[in-house]
C-alpha cells in the first residue's frame, strides 16, 4: 500500500469530513481526497507558491467537477492561522522531515494546540531502514530532508506531543517490513481525547 492510500484509509476510518493536507506539494493527496465523497471540505496548505500553482494545475480536472470543497492556501504549518481551525483531520505525508528540527515545537504549537484536529496522520521515512540502501555517500534519502528519524526517536517525539496535548498515538509502518529494520515508511496516527 502506498503512503497516500494508507493515509486515505486512516482518514476515512476516523470519520473525518474535513481534512487539511499540510505541505500539500503538487496535490497528490488532495486529488485522492476529492474523489472521496466523505470529505466535504478539503484544504491544501503549502509555503511554496510554485507548489500550490502546480497543485492547482494538476487538480484542474477535479476542480472543474467539484463543488467548492477545495481550498489551496499559501502558508506554513508552523504559523497559526485561524482559517485552519475546526478541521476534523490533518495529514502530513512526508513533510515533517523537510523542516529545520528547531521548528518542531512550532509545529506542535500550531497543529496540536491551535488547530487541534481530532485526527492527525504523519508519515515520515524510517531512518533504520536506510541501512538496506546501497551506500552512495548519502545519509538521508532526499537532498531536501533536514533529518530522518529512527523508529525509536519518532515514537519518543510523537508520544511527547501526544501526552502534552491530549492525543493518543498509534504507530505503524508502510511498505515491506524487514525483520530488523522495520518498514521504509513509518506512520503515527494521533487521536484527540481518551
Amino acid at each position: 500500500m502506498t503512503r497516500i492510500e494508507e493515509t486515505i484509509d486512516r482518514l476515512r476510518a476516523s470519520g473525518a469530513e474535513s481534512v487539511l493536507d499540510l505541505g500539500c506539494g503538487s496535490g497528490r493527496l488532495l486529488a485522492r481526497l476529492l474523489r472521496e465523497p466523505q470529505f466535504r471540505r478539503v484544504a491544501g496548505l503549502d509555503i511554496d507558491r510554485r507548489s500550490l500553482s502546480l497543485a492547482a494545475g494538476a487538480l484542474r480536472t477535479e476542480l472543474d467537477h467539484e463543488d467548492g470543497r477545495l481550498e489551496l492556501i499559501h502558508g506554513s504549518f508552523t504559523e497559526p492561522d485561524d482559517r485552519l481551525r475546526g478541521f476534523d483531520a490533518a495529514a502530513m505525508v512526508e513533510t515533517i522531515e523537510h523542516l529545520d528540527p528547531r521548528r518542531l515545537s512550532e509545529v506542535e504549537r500550531t497543529v496540536f494546540r491551535h488547530w487541534r484536529p481530532k485526527t492527525v496522520v504523519i508519515t515520515t521515512p524510517n531512518r533504520d531502514f536506510n541501512a538496506l540502501f546501497p551506500r552512495d555517500g548519502r545519509i538521508l534519502r532526499h537532498r531536501e530532508h533536514r533529518f530522518e528519524w529512527s523508529r525509536e526517536k519518532f515514537s519518543r517525539w510523537a508520544e511527547g506531543v501526544g501526552s502534552r496535548n491530549g492525543y493518543r498515538v498509534g504507530f505503524d509502518g508502510i511498505g515491506q517490513e524487514h525483520p530488523a529494520f522495520g518498514c521504509p515508511t513509518q506512520v503515527a496516527e494521533f487521536s484527540l481525547g481518551a
